[in-house]
């Protein structure tokens, strides 16, 4: 059962152990509930062609923060900004 009790959820077991491994409430319904539609073997095979953090700009990254409405963005330093992202 997930620990917070929505009807979005489509894959509850799988949204807890990813919640588990510290990913966002969003990143773990979006991935449980494509599990859910397309199966769990599918999913895993899909994406992973995005650059990662590390080797973007920080405008690049600063980009990002905003397009996904962060805020309090502007003051940190790009190690800062990359964790930012990734605890979203």
């Amino acid at each position: 059962m997930p620990t917070k009790q929505t009807s979005q959820i489509k894959d509850p077991e799988l949204y807890d152990r990813l919640r588990e491994e510290g990913n966002s409430e969003e990143k773990a319904a979006r991935i449980s509930n494509a599990a859910a539609r397309d199966g769990r073997e599918a999913v895993g095979r899909r994406g992973g062609e995005a650059t990662q953090y590390e080797d973007r700009s920080l405008r690049e990254l600063r980009q990002r923060a905003k397009d996904l409405g962060l805020s309090g963005y502007s003051r940190l330093r790009k190690a800062e900004l990359i964790r930012l992202l990734r605890e979203h």
